[in-house]
């Protein structure tokens, strides 16, 4: 496990420093009211987001996402849509229908708008070859929300 985490800081240092990931980091802290996190690195807890070739190959095509796989992916979701509110002052609620099969819809939303709607599918083997995919990933569902709220700014901020 150590080489897996000496391999991922040292290929994609600069990753890690995105805002996305920043704000997924903080995700996975605030979660940790007893501090049993309080040792681990930033790297070791994303690791479970990344996904080599060789750790996918151990996941099984078919398979039910386990809760912490579920729990993993809303922290995702929700690091998202907390990126988005800093940019656009517009509270983001997410909302997740899964099946126990591992598919499902999340969907982001401001106000009355649906500023991101993501289909999940095999979320058993939801994860990333790198860091920087999975911030390119993160920030890329970031900008979409945000450049949704900004065409329809009436209807995001409807309710506030």
């Amino acid at each position: 496990m150590a080489e897996t985490q000496t391999a991922v800081v040292a290929s994609d240092g600069p990753a890690i420093e995105t805002p996305f990931v920043v704000e997924l980091i903080k995700q996975f802290r605030a979660h940790d009211s007893f501090g049993a996190w309080d040792t681990k690195s930033d790297e070791q807890l994303l690791d479970p987001f990344i996904l080599t070739k060789e750790k996918r190959a151990l996941i099984p095509i078919i398979g039910d996402p386990d809760p912490e796989m579920l729990w993993r992916l809303e922290l995702f979701y929700n690091a998202i849509g907390l990126s988005i509110e800093r940019r656009t002052g517009v509270m983001v609620s997410p909302m997740m229908k899964m099946s126990h099969e591992g598919f499902g819809r999340m969907v982001l939303t401001a106000g009355r708008l649906i500023a991101v709607n993501k289909q999940l599918r095999d979320v058993h083997r939801f994860g990333f070859p790198t860091m920087e995919k999975l911030a390119e990933e993160g920030q890329k569902l970031v900008e979409a929300g945000v450049s949704m709220i900004e065409s329809f700014p009436e209807v995001a901020r409807y309710g506030s």
